[in-house]
């Protein structure tokens, strides 16, 4: 039975722009709202995460009866022994690829600037 702050494996299921939904086991399902990804502001929530990769989370909320989760990213490598960049690692993430994707952000940017006008 899960418990209020544990850490736990997650696989994503699917990426929408409010949240990431995944599948626990023991037919428990989450979601990891946007504002719980980390403290930052995140302009597309698609460029942090991939469907069907495994990750860790930690929960912070539980419905019993509908067997449903309500988890966070935020400060697990503290509760962990790995560490940040090992968790990016592990979600198959890293700075190459927010530095390759920032370009094309700026880009789609000023061109949504510039159609608003």
């Amino acid at each position: 039975m899960y418990k209020i702050n544990d850490i736990i494996n997650v696989t994503i299921t699917s990426i929408l722009s409010y949240g990431v939904f995944v599948k626990a086991d023991n037919d428990y399902t989450g979601l990891i709202h946007i504002s719980e990804i980390n403290g930052k502001y995140i302009y597309n929530i698609k460029n942090y995460f991939k469907e069907n990769k495994s990750i860790k989370a930690k929960i912070i909320g539980i419905n019993e009866e509908k067997k449903q989760l309500n988890l966070t990213l935020k400060n697990i490598a503290k509760n962990t022994k790995k560490t940040n960049q090992n968790q990016l690692k592990e979600n198959g993430l890293g700075f190459k690829e927010l530095h390759d994707s920032l370009p094309k952000w700026i880009d789609e940017t000023k061109k949504e600037i510039e159609n608003s006008k």
